[in-house]
């Protein structure tokens, strides 16, 4: 009997993606818990930069108010940076975790010292601003970027695969890191061999964030509506902000 339902986000718009992710996160899902894995309506095909964030923050925003409308548990932001996290916080009544910081709390656990995997070198970027705005910045040994983009994940050629095994071996190589957090959600179905393959810990944000939600609601907490994360002060939003008014604006 399901107890649980968990709403897995892809930010972006990429129906192939969100399949990827929602699969990797059945895979570590409990019994109970149901995942919904949905993307916006609207927005980009891949988040890759600062400006793709902020248009994928907003279908987050619509995916969270439409979650929480159907009643789910938790949500889960399944973009490595973590668009909109905060936002969504304030909209949310269950846990809201993004997979970043997941990731990188998960690493702390196991490992002294971790090194992230991504695609694009400006995501090198992004991921050293998440590092310190989490804290973790002296835990993380190095990032490196298989200087391919997003989609490349879902073209179905196996290569950008490849390119991410051999950046995670050269990691373990070159950094001495005891872990890696691999930083983009298309990489979620990787985790589990590169561990094997690897014999270090190779973390996944989609599979840790799941856990963690499941954790928090598990304890029977929720997102705090004291402070900066209380509910948005209500006011009168138009054009296509209008869905966060009332329930029957869609």
């Amino acid at each position: 009997m399901t107890t649980l339902r968990i709403q897995v986000i892809n930010p972006n718009t990429s129906l192939a993606m969100t399949q990827t992710i929602g699969e990797a996160a059945r895979m570590v899902a409990s019994a109970g818990t149901e995942i919904l894995s949905v993307c916006p309506s609207h927005g980009v095909p891949s988040i890759e930069g600062h400006f793709d964030e902020a248009i994928g923050a907003m279908g987050v925003l619509e995916q969270v108010t439409l979650g929480e409308r159907a009643g789910v548990d938790g949500h889960i932001i399944a973009c490595f940076g973590d668009p909109g996290l905060l936002a969504a916080r304030e909209l949310a009544t269950g846990p809201v975790v993004g997979i970043a910081e997941a990731a990188m709390h998960m690493a702390t656990l196991l490992a002294t010292r971790f090194s992230i995997v991504t695609t694009l070198p400006r995501t090198v970027i992004i991921a050293r601003h998440l590092l310190r705005q989490y804290g973790f910045e002296q835990h993380c040994q190095a990032v490196h970027a298989i200087d391919l983009p997003v989609l490349s994940l879902e073209d179905g050629t196996g290569f950008a695969q490849q390119k991410v095994r051999e950046r995670c071996i050269q990691a373990k190589a070159q950094d001495n890191c005891g872990a890696i957090v691999l930083g983009c959600g298309g990489m979620a179905n990787l985790a589990r061999e590169l561990s094997h393959e690897l014999g270090i810990p190779v973390i996944d944000g989609v599979s840790a964030a799941v856990k963690m939600v499941e954790a928090l609601l598990g304890l029977g907490l929720g997102t705090s509506k004291h402070g900066d994360l209380a509910k948005p002060n209500p006011k009168p939003l138009t054009g296509p902000y209008a869905i966060f008014n009332d329930p029957s604006v869609m």
